[in-house]
């Protein structure tokens, strides 16, 4: 089985190709956090883990899912996990094999992959251009492919991970802090007189943070990742996270 976050897409166009190749079992992170979370691998079957790197770390949805969940049967099965980030991953790997090893998983295979920048909430951080962004792609179609062989002839050992400079302090330092103050949906606006009312961004919501009445309203109930999939869906740009977004661009995987 394959356990997998996405916002934009990035990820999920990874996991699903892991989930093509190998022929199991994909869940969605958020949907099955609605239940006890409670697994029993059939035999022979693979653990797979695909999250997106947020402030160099994994992402407080997939760190809670991890607390949760509960393998009945998971000694000696294949287990390893892809992350997908917009320059560098840090030590988010680490930090997932930690959690996991609570957990008596091991990994024994591990891929990151570069792939267009979607956070765009601080004052260094844009979208990669339209030409960067397929760079970007084609360079990650060429790591997935050989990674997704890898772990259906269950080889280990293999670990090819972009940590970047200073990957503790980014991680636990930067990231720690990032993750812990600046993670919520209180900042995010919506523009009357543009918006469509046509609920896509509710829709594409993974953690059905967004209520349609009059105008998309997010419920402040700390579900937020900001992942920023109702930003990015907006078709005429009508949400906004503070004042920096308005002058940012939009991106999701296969726009």
């Amino acid at each position: 089985m394959i356990f997998y976050f996405s916002g934009t897409g990035n990820t999920k166009w990874a996991a699903e190709r892991l989930a093509e190749v190998t022929n199991e079992r994909l869940l969605f992170i958020p949907d099955e956090l609605k239940g006890e979370c409670r697994y029993e691998l059939s035999e022979g079957e693979r653990i797979g883990f695909c999250f997106p790197v947020h402030g160099w770390q994994p992402p407080k949805i997939v760190r809670q899912f991890i607390a949760k969940m509960q393998l009945s049967n998971s000694n000696g099965h294949y287990a390893y996990a892809l992350c997908t980030c917009g320059d560098s991953a840090g030590r988010a790997m680490d930090m997932l094999g930690k959690l996991l090893s609570g957990k008596q998983i091991t990994l024994q295979s591990t891929l990151s992959l570069i792939m267009p920048e979607s956070y765009v909430c601080l004052p260094f951080m844009y979208t990669d251009t339209p030409e960067r962004e397929q760079a970007k792609i084609s360079q990650a179609a060429q790591e997935l492919e050989p990674f997704c062989r890898l772990v259906e002839q269950r080889q280990s050992g293999f670990s090819q991970i972009v940590r970047g400079a200073l990957p503790y302090t980014y991680s636990h330092v930067i990231g720690a802090y990032f993750n812990r103050f600046m993670i919520s949906d209180k900042k995010f606006t919506v523009d009357a007189e543009v918006c469509l009312h046509c609920g896509k961004c509710a829709e594409v919501c993974p953690t059905d943070n967004i209520e349609l009445t009059d105008l998309p309203s997010w419920k402040n109930d700390n579900s937020c990742t900001c992942c920023l999939s109702c930003y990015h869906h907006c078709s005429v740009h009508a949400i906004n996270y503070g004042q920096i977004t308005r002058r940012r661009k939009q991106y999701y995987f296969g726009h």
